[in-house]
């Protein structure tokens, strides 16, 4: 389990580049990230023709000949700017991704058929591990009716001997940890965390590693003392990892045990004990990517339960109401679309960072039947469905659709219904400045009393205190100008800054809940910080954000650090 904040967990290699930063200024322009690493030449005794386009390749039957691979380092040491005392030790000290493990996560081999596609998603695979910056693989060569390819990568610092920080809705979560992320190269994430956040403190271990062994298969440990609880995990999955992908399978187990409370206004109105187990088991096949789309099947078995209890009286006087105790144990039917589409893109979400967005419709739909017979507490059908699409609107401007809905249907009667839908636009002005604007919206019918949907400074109203307002639906709209600038600091931090306007409401009257506040609003700015160095964090948000409205005891500035995937 990730800790919720890592604002500074960047600490130890911006300490790492204090003394570097100075020397740096005055050095020559960085070369090109995807500078060929030497000119074509002869290969073999043969002759070396001038490389054909994608397209020739293909209809030439080229295969796949030698793949080479170019794994960088943290710092690029032949940049006079990064050849600095410290952080050559940086590099002597981080051990770089393994060929083999690379290697592995390629869609292509020797001697086989050229395909642009496969290469193009082999990329988007290596881009997706957080041990790397940056990948990219492209034909270099084309000899004897072979085309020889390059594969690109750049490591980030994986050991984090650091403070966590992070402040949202005027709460607080600060905590210690060590983890290593991909340790001797292998892409094993090992970490040890202390954390009090909001909800409690909790000492976690965990361990995982995506590629165990050199497979495709995924093993993920976790362990926790928690303050009021505990935590035992364990996933072994092989997914559907890549659109040409036949079979997929895994198990899953959970059981937890904590204090859940319930929010509005910002404070607790009701906590109650609760103990969920888990346990899952799937498998699936596919016929891969055909005519531009993959259907995915499978078949899976789930057993969820939820037991409640009073919380401990030392901790709270006890709870006002208690949830219903449910256990479904059911067989389900699965169904995935994917339409192969995407495109790359820079100073989105990240920046001065190759992004892959997926503009391509998707649906992914479950549904099973949990019996009283199967040891169920009643008889349910379990439904489950999302959707989306994304649309090119001109050359600079994206529109994300998506859409969800879960729920399960108990003698003719919706319970726990859930609908959401979200629309996101980025309208790129120009290589520096975008304007991205967010509209999303959720609705509840006959929810659990532990599925609240609540908004406030951590989901999205900055302006307002966490877990500020509780409701059967809700709605909020982000706009935000964001600027993304060629300052890079200490040769650590890629910086941004974001003028933005949020506004959003509640509706309807949950248990417990007071009535809504109505439409609430606030505006704000702040700094964006993009790690380019290492792996914990992408983007550290330093904001002031402004309420408009709301009660009295709302305080008039609201003072924010977390840290996002996205700007």
């Amino acid at each position: 389990m990730r800790s919720p904040g890592a604002a500074l967990a960047a600490v130890p290699a911006l300490l790492l580049g204090l003394a570097a930063s100075a020397a740096a200024a005055g050095a020559p322009p960085e070369a090109p990230a995807h500078a060929p690493l030497r000119s074509e030449a002869a290969h073999g005794g043969g002759t070396t023709r001038s490389l054909p386009s994608s397209a020739a390749l293909v209809r030439m039957g080229a295969v796949i000949g030698r793949i080479e691979i170019h794994n960088r380092n943290v710092f690029d040491l032949s940049n006079p700017k990064d050849d600095r005392p410290l952080f050559r030790l940086a590099d002597r000290l981080h051990r770089t991704t393994r060929k083999g493990l690379i290697r592995h996560q390629l869609l292509f081999h020797t001697g086989e058929r050229y395909s642009p596609h496969l290469l193009a998603e082999s990329a988007r695979i290596l881009r997706a591990d957080p041990y790397f910056y940056d990948a990219s693989i492209r034909p270099i060569r084309y000899h004897d009716g072979k085309v020889d390819v390059l594969v690109s990568t750049r490591d980030v610092w994986t050991l984090n001997p650091g403070f966590d920080f992070s402040r949202s809705g005027g709460k607080s979560s600060v905590g210690f940890q060590l983890e290593e992320l991909n340790a001797l190269g292998t892409g094993t994430d090992i970490k040890l965390a202390h954390m009090r956040t909001v909800d409690r403190t909790e000492s976690t271990i965990d361990v995982s590693n995506q590629h165990v062994f050199d497979t495709w298969t995924a093993v993920d440990a976790a362990y926790g003392n928690l303050s009021d609880g505990r935590l035992r995990q364990l996933i072994v999955n092989r997914p559907f990892y890549a659109l040409e992908t036949r079979r997929a399978g895994g198990v899953s187990l959970l059981d937890t045990t904590f204090d859940n409370s319930l929010y509005d206004l910002g404070h607790i109105i009701d906590k109650f004990h609760e103990r969920n187990r888990q346990f899952q088991i799937y498998g699936g096949w596919s016929q891969g990517l055909v005519h531009g789309w993959t259907r995915r099947y499978s078949v899976g078995l789930t057993y969820d339960e939820h037991r409640f209890g009073p919380a401990p009286a030392t901790a709270w006087s006890g709870p006002v109401l208690l949830p219903r105790n449910r256990k479904f144990v059911y067989p389900w039917v699965q169904f995935d679309l994917v339409q192969d589409e995407y495109v790359k893109l820079r100073n989105h979400n990240q920046i001065d960072r190759t992004e892959d967005f997926h503009l391509g419709a998707y649906l992914n739909a479950q549904a099973g039947w949990a019996p009283r017979s199967f040891g169920s507490s009643r008889n349910a059908l379990m439904l489950r469905v999302s959707s989306g699409d994304g649309y090119s609107l001109g050359r600079r401007d994206l529109l994300l659709v998506a859409g969800a809905a879960s729920g399960r249907i108990e003698r003719g009667t919706l319970e726990n219904g859930l609908v959401s839908a979200s629309l996101t636009n980025f309208d790129e002005q120009s290589s520096h400045w975008l304007l991205y604007s967010a509209l999303t919206a959720r609705a509840g019918r006959r929810l659990a009393l532990d599925n609240q949907i609540l908004l406030g400074g951590d989901n999205g109203l900055r302006g307002y205190p966490l877990r500020y307002q509780d409701g059967t639906a809700s709605a909020l709209f982000t706009i935000e100008e964001r600027w993304f600038s060629d300052w890079y600091p200490l040769r650590l931090f890629r910086v941004g800054a974001a003028v933005f306007f949020d506004m959003g409401r509640t509706w309807g009257r949950p248990p417990l809940a007071a009535p809504s506040l109505g439409l609430l609003k606030d505006a704000g700015f702040g700094l964006r910080f993009g790690n380019a160095r290492t792996a914990f964090g992408n983007v550290i948000h330093v904001d002031l954000a402004f309420p408009f409205n709301g009660g009295s005891s709302i305080k008039r500035v609201q003072f924010l650090v977390t840290t996002h995937r996205n700007f």
